[in-house]
């Protein structure tokens, strides 16, 4: 156990697996390519929102919480893992989820109604200039009614839920070891900050010795570098954490957001394509595709070269695939 780690719960099956992807190397002809598996968390619970929702959950059990609220996109994949963690745990969820008022049961969304969430839809603009409001009034709601809610944030990712990657951190470390291995640069789509954070605080907890590059998903790279900078140090603070995070460790690489959030151009589809035809890996078009597409991009322009040996993480987000949209766009013209 770390130092003044706090307390969580088991909810994922780890270690997940790390791998090289021998097709992806080769094609991109640059770096060795490892892939460190979270997508395999579990089946319901994929990815990587489940090791901040063992900490979170934890935290909202020890305070005797029997509803979770949640925020996200229409298809969050941190929704979906919120509700299955809140059933596997005797609570109930509520869902306030960023999309159209009719939308199809599919993907995570179907997952969600499925173990009986409580969802309540708001337009774009409510969620950009209120969601936070929104949480606090739906829990108000709730005390009212007699019960108790604990609400996590977008994406798991405040300082409890940094702690799912910090403690990823020491597991990746001991897997390397074992692999006589060493990694000079772990990789990872950024979409609300907490992983990054995480693995930024783990690594230098663990003695990992690789740079951390984020690519963002949303927003910009100077949003998440004043973001993830703040989580950090809200985590040093927090939990006296005896590490340092200077600025310019903060990397994150901008230009990959392309059309928008969950929003995908055909060559971020096609690379996705690719990897599952030459790896059997299945990457989702929200998070690891578009930080694949990066990767490979960056790989191509020289930022990252032969000689170096990267890891890339992957977390999760299948069911994001499983949309009418997003087939159609992998396979335009047929049903």
């Amino acid at each position: 156990m770390l130092h003044n780690e706090p307390k969580w719960i088991s909810l994922a099956h780890l270690p997940t697996p790390i791998h090289k992807l021998d097709k992806l190397t080769a094609l991109l002809d640059g770096p060795e390519i490892y892939v460190k598996r979270d997508d395999l968390t579990g089946s319901g619970l994929s990815g990587n929102k489940v090791r901040k929702l063992e900490y979170l959950l934890a935290d909202a059990l020890e305070g005797n919480a029997d509803t979770l609220i949640t925020c996200g996109g229409i298809q969050s994949n941190h929704a979906r893992a919120t509700a299955i963690a809140a059933v596997q745990n005797g609570m109930r969820s509520v869902l306030v989820l960023r999309g159209e008022r009719e939308v199809p049961y599919d993907g995570n969304i179907f997952l969600d109604r499925l173990v009986g969430a409580d969802i309540r839809l708001v337009s774009e603009e409510q969620y950009a200039l209120r969601i936070e409001q929104i949480m606090e009034q739906v829990a108000g709601e709730l005390r009212d009614q007699g019960r108790r809610p604990y609400i996590i944030p977008e994406g798991g990712s405040n300082p409890i839920g940094v702690w799912g990657y910090i403690r990823a951190s020491g597991e990746i470390r001991d897997q390397l070891e074992e692999m006589n291995l060493q990694v000079d640069v772990i990789v990872c789509a950024v979409g609300s900050g907490g992983t990054q954070a995480g693995l930024l605080l783990g690594g230098k907890l663990s003695d990992l010795g690789a740079r951390v590059v984020g690519f963002n998903v949303c927003q910009t790279a100077e949003h998440f570098q004043g973001l993830i900078g703040r989580l950090v140090a809200e985590t040093i603070e927090r939990y006296d954490l005896s590490v340092r995070i200077a600025p310019d460790e903060i990397i994150l690489v901008d230009g990959y957001v392309g059309r928008g959030y969950a929003l995908s151009r055909p060559e971020e589809l096609e690379l996705i394509r690719t990897v599952a035809r030459e790896e059997g890996i299945f990457l989702d078009p929200v998070y690891t595709g578009k930080a694949i597409f990066g990767l490979a991009d960056q790989i191509r322009q020289g930022r990252f070269r032969k000689g170096e040996k990267i890891l890339f993480l992957h977390t999760g987000g299948i069911y994001g695939l499983f949309t009418p949209q997003k087939r159609a766009g992998f396979f335009p013209g047929k049903a």
